[in-house]
């Protein structure tokens, strides 16, 4: 199979989840390049109703704690994976929480003379598309870079507690993003074929 390669599909195919991370601070230029690499992604109308919360030093060890101790409360095997994603939390320098705002839904109900309920369900699938483009984005700019990053989607399961730990209550659980020097180099798993998840019509 005949693929083109450049720099921006050599980042797609190096980009694997990072779950161990060295100590060492992450830099602020680099930091801020990822998260304005997230802000560029696509969104419906526009919108960006995303909010990204950077967590470092203290803010970023007692959220790893709290996921621990939550941990206890659940059945294997989803008290293992909370346990491995505090670890994860707690070994990176930074942790960025995305959380939808809910403009997008309010915007487009009030703009489409729809029925409500379907409104709210078609505006809060693009919210969720949105902010999921911004993490994507999140992830390549960080492998661009020479970081890793892994999305904690494990802790959908703690949404609501998570949320309050961030002061964003009223806000919707989109993804906890460790990031940080990779520990040592890993691999990523293999992918499927082509042919296996194509189907041209």
């Amino acid at each position: 199979m005949n693929l083109l390669r450049n720099a921006t599909l050599d980042t797609i195919h190096a980009r694997h989840s990072i779950r161990q991370f060295s100590p060492e601070p992450l830099p602020e230029d680099m930091l801020t390049t990822i998260l304005d690499a997230a802000n560029q992604a696509p969104s419906a109308h526009n919108r960006q109703s995303w909010k990204f919360v950077v967590l470092e030093g203290d803010a970023r060890t007692e959220l790893a704690e709290r996921v621990s101790a939550i941990s206890k409360t659940f059945e294997k095997p989803a008290s293992s994976l909370l346990r491995m994603a505090a670890r994860s939390i707690a070994s990176a320098p930074a942790t960025i929480a995305v959380v939808n705002t809910g403009d997008l839904i309010s915007h487009g109900t009030e703009l489409f003379e729809v029925d409500r309920d379907q409104a709210f369900d078609f505006f809060r699938t693009m919210e969720i598309q949105s902010s999921a483009a911004a993490v994507e984005n999140l992830l390549l700019a960080a492998t661009s870079l020479g970081l890793g990053a892994v999305w904690l989607g494990i802790l959908y399961l703690v949404k609501d507690r998570v949320l309050e730990f961030l002061q964003e209550p009223g806000g919707e659980f989109m993804a906890v993003v460790p990031v940080g020097k990779p520990l040592r180099p890993t691999q990523g798993p293999n992918k499927k074929p082509l042919e296996n998840v194509v189907k041209k019509i």
